[in-house]
């Protein structure tokens, strides 16, 4: 049995790391089109019907781009940085609840890697790590664009990953669980989150913006000031997954998102349908995507609609009104819990 399970999670891991893969792919494809959408433009439309072979091209380009490494760069340091952001982008996927589960003969295929009590604690710590990524990339460069650019990360990871957890906090207190799967079933019929904590999704939604370093929040690349920022002095596949894991970060986030206030795999009515456990198993896993879409184009409408934040202004915003306002909705959610 332990083989089972041990192979049933391998193919989950594989599948997974394969769907991560082609969403962050696509995203690019679809950042370009939202953005040529949003500016009466056509987009990307020669690679392939309609464009849809851009993102291969594109990959394409990046492996036979020249690999470039700066003499005074800490080699060891400058290679290992884009695969820690990399790794820990993929990794958070770990204990989010994609799906239902499969029925296959007597046993049950289970869409989730790890079923942690501890949850969103994980997430904080992947979280965490994956900022070490970009501050040793741009520590390692041994460039004054990146080296500002890794400063400025390591300020506003700091800034926003407090309002983040307080908001987080307020949404455990009210369901009483760090597990995300139970997270999920207390959604179960429409009761999602979000009706419950309107005010911490708005704080939580703020600060993923700004841990993904998505526009408005782009301060660690900003190009106008930095040239490319954290990354300036990359090239090649090096490159390629710094902005690669960018947009899973962005993929995740938006499941993390769903799961959390928007009550994941579960939509209102579906389990009045009575359907077969395999079919309902499928129209989870598409309700689920359904809403990661959503909110990733979301990112996208966001970026190429309000114009970066000056540095000074990301910082007023996360110490003087994201935190205040989180501590506030703690207390409140705790007033409710205990008299209500």
């Amino acid at each position: 049995m332990d083989y089972i399970v041990i192979l049933d999670k391998t193919i989950l891991i594989v599948a997974i790391f394969i769907v991560s893969l082609a969403v962050a792919a696509y995203a690019t494809f679809g950042e370009r089109k939202v953005a040529a959408w949003l500016q009466d433009r056509v987009g990307p439309n020669r690679a392939g019907p309609f464009g849809l072979l851009q993102p291969v091209a594109d990959g394409v380009k990046m492996f036979m781009k020249e690999e470039i490494i700066p003499n005074a760069a800490n080699k060891k340091l400058f290679i290992i940085a884009p695969a820690i952001f990399m790794v820990t982008a993929l990794m958070s996927s770990a204990i989010i609840p994609w799906g239902k589960p499969f029925e296959i003969g007597d046993r049950q295929f289970h869409l989730l890697v790890a079923d942690l009590n501890i949850g969103m604690l994980f997430v904080f710590a992947m979280v965490a790590l994956g900022s070490y990524g970009i501050m040793i990339g741009g520590w390692a460069s041994n460039s004054k664009f990146s080296l500002m650019g890794a400063l400025r990360s390591s300020s506003q990871m700091i800034s926003y990953e407090l309002p983040l957890g307080m908001s987080i906090v307020a949404l455990i207190l009210f369901a009483g669980t760090l597990n995300l799967t139970e997270i999920v079933e207390m959604q179960k019929y429409g009761n999602w989150n979000v009706f419950y904590q309107p005010l911490g999704f708005i704080i939580f939604l703020v600060c993923v913006f700004a841990e993904c370093g998505r526009a408005p929040f782009d301060m660690p690349e900003s190009e106008s000031e930095l040239v490319g920022g954290f990354h300036t002095e990359y090239s090649s596949m090096k490159l390629g997954l710094f902005l690669f894991a960018e947009y899973i970060h962005m993929f995740i986030s938006s499941a993390i998102l769903a799961t959390l206030f928007f009550g994941g795999y579960h939509f209102p009515g579906i389990d009045s349908l009575d359907l077969a456990p395999n079919i309902a198993a499928l129209v989870s896993i598409v309700v689920l995507f359904s809403k990661i879409f959503f909110f990733i184009f979301l990112f996208m409408w966001v970026r190429w609609t309000l114009p970066r934040f000056r540095f000074d202004q990301v910082m007023n915003l996360g110490w003087n009104v994201l935190i205040p306002l989180s501590l506030l909705n703690i207390l409140a959610t705790a007033a409710y819990v205990t008299f209500f």
